[in-house]
């Protein structure tokens, strides 16, 4: 005991442990809006939180005029601030996201270092700042960092209500779900709800979770904070809302795959090692202290908490690798927990040194996709100006991160611990600071400045067979409808879906990207 207590001091005053408190600062706010928002999804929620204010409303969204029916409006409310302050900038459709990320990442040091010290603690703000999957979705103007903040905040506080007794964090509990269900609908009260109710019966307290669920102050609290919108939302659209909110994108999301989003009951268990690096090695230390967790009755909790969610979304018929991620928030504690124990760092390297193995090479291997058969001419055009694109910046910041990261790697008087640290605090820098950017621009520049050309030119412009790209209206600052373009109208559309003899002249072309004008 003597000598963990030491450990956890050395880490929690050292210059490793102070860098470690700001890693959420810099994974989620570094260059946060470097890169164009990305389609569909960014684009979807960012167009649909413009439209509230050019249609004065903000009660419901509309996406290119349309309703929007996949997600409730609370994401939305977070972004018009940011929309309000900031303007249609990615940094503003972001910032929500990224904000969730920070509070979520904070949550989960705050509450390891008090059960299991600040070692532990330090070690899982760091894996929740700097996992690959945290790291996307914190940086994304979409639903699930937000929604992953509020199902920690949730768990979290049913812990804290098993562990004392004690009814505040129990009614907060309700609180976050509540926000959550606004945000994503069930699911912020299904995982919350079925994990409690699995620990509860792993220990035979089947009454006490009854007591829990049925809190008459909590029930009231989650019904003043969903009822109202839900109640709007379904007066307004009826059996419109029910067909495409509760039932397409709740019902047949979990039945069938949606989307063409599908994947074998495997699919996640390839998925967690991808997301957690560059610590999913630490997470095989973890498991081998499985059996051993489960006496204890916290790692027995975020043991169900991870294994629930993991379970839950391999039946479902719709998979996507950020769906897994509201389980993880356990493992970002358990590996913080177990990685002391780690002792060789071979292994657990091998893996994220692929990554910056890979950054300098991307251009190369994009032009090569570019000259394949693979895919489609759309996104062969748009990848064949990878080799144009990468400027001496970006070749010379990755080369330079594979340097330095060879060099700490075979540093003799640097922990494991430390290296991975290092390790996973130099990728988002690399990702955040030049890999995404550079991504961003090959894939959605020319989506932009299509956008920006069409809002110089001004006058009506219609989506011409090219139907993925809601980021359009979001820079065109106007909603764009579907349709054959009109005799002098402008049209966006795709280079592999215009015909060469087509009556229109080309205004505007970069990649697989084509702006025409309709020939009168």
């Amino acid at each position: 005991m003597i000598g963990h207590a030491s450990a956890e001091r050395r880490l929690a005053g050292s210059t490793l442990g102070r860098l470690i408190l700001v890693l959420p600062f810099i994974a989620f706010l570094l260059r946060l809006g470097g890169a164009p928002l990305f389609d569909v999804d960014e684009g979807a929620f960012s167009e649909a939180t413009r439209e509230m204010f050019e249609r004065g409303d903000f009660l419901f969204t509309y996406l290119n005029g349309a309703p929007r029916f996949d997600k409730p409006i609370f994401i939305y409310w977070l972004q018009s601030v940011g929309y309000l302050i900031f303007g249609a900038s990615e940094w503003a459709f972001r910032l929500p996201s990224a904000v969730a990320a920070i509070v979520w990442s904070y949550a989960t040091y705050f509450f390891a270092r008090k059960r299991f010290g600040d070692e532990a603690g330090l070690l899982a703000l760091a894996v929740a700042s700097t996992a690959l999957g945290p790291f996307a979705i914190g940086r994304a103007a979409t639903a699930d960092g937000l929604l992953n903040c509020l199902l920690a905040l949730t768990l979290f506080d049913v812990w804290r209500h098993l562990e004392s007794g004690q009814r505040a964090p129990l009614l907060r509990a309700f609180v976050w779900m509540g926000l959550g269900a606004l945000t994503k609908g069930p699911v912020a009260l299904v995982v919350p709800g079925a994990v409690s109710f699995l620990f509860c019966a792993s220990r035979g307290e089947w009454k006490r979770w009854l007591k829990m669920l049925f809190d008459p102050a909590g029930l009231a609290i989650l019904v003043v904070i969903v009822a109202p919108w839900y109640a709007y939302a379904l007066h307004r659209h009826g059996q419109d809302f029910i067909d495409g909110f509760i039932l397409r994108h709740n019902v047949q999301r979990f039945s069938g795959s949606l989307e063409g989003h599908g994947g074998s009951a495997f699919y996640y268990l390839l998925a967690v090692p991808l997301l957690l690096l560059p610590w999913s090695g630490l997470l095989i230390g973890a498991l081998t202290r499985l059996r051993a967790g489960l006496a204890d009755p916290l790692q027995r909790f975020l043991w169900i908490w991870f294994g629930f969610v993991l379970g839950f979304f391999s039946l479902s018929g719709t998979k996507l690798p950020h769906y897994v991620l509201y389980g993880c928030t356990p493992l970002f504690i358990l590996i913080g927990l177990h990685a002391q124990s780690i002792r060789r760092v071979w292994p657990h390297l091998l893996l994220p040194g692929l990554l910056f193995i890979l950054f300098p090479l991307l251009p190369n291997l994009f032009d090569a996709l570019s000259r394949s058969t693979l895919g489609d001419g759309f996104y062969r055009a748009q990848l064949a100006r990878a080799l144009p694109m990468a400027d001496s910046f970006y070749i010379g910041a990755t080369i330079t991160g594979l340097v330095i990261w060879t060099a700490v790697v075979f540093f003799p008087r640097m922990s494991m611990l430390a290296k991975l640290v290092v390790t996973g605090t130099m990728q988002v820098i690399l990702l955040a600071g030049v890999v995404v950017p550079y991504a961003g621009e090959l894939v959605q520049g020319p989506v932009k400045a299509a956008g920006l050309k069409a809002r110089e030119l001004g006058g009506e412009v219609v989506f011409w067979r090219f139907t993925t790209a809601p980021s359009f209206s979001v820079y065109r600052q106007a909603v764009t409808l579907k349709g054959d373009p009109k005799p002098g109208q402008l049209a966006l559309t795709r280079i592999d879906r215009l015909a060469p003899d087509a009556p229109v002249d080309t205004v505007f072309q970069e990649g697989g990207v084509v702006l025409v004008k309709a020939r009168p």
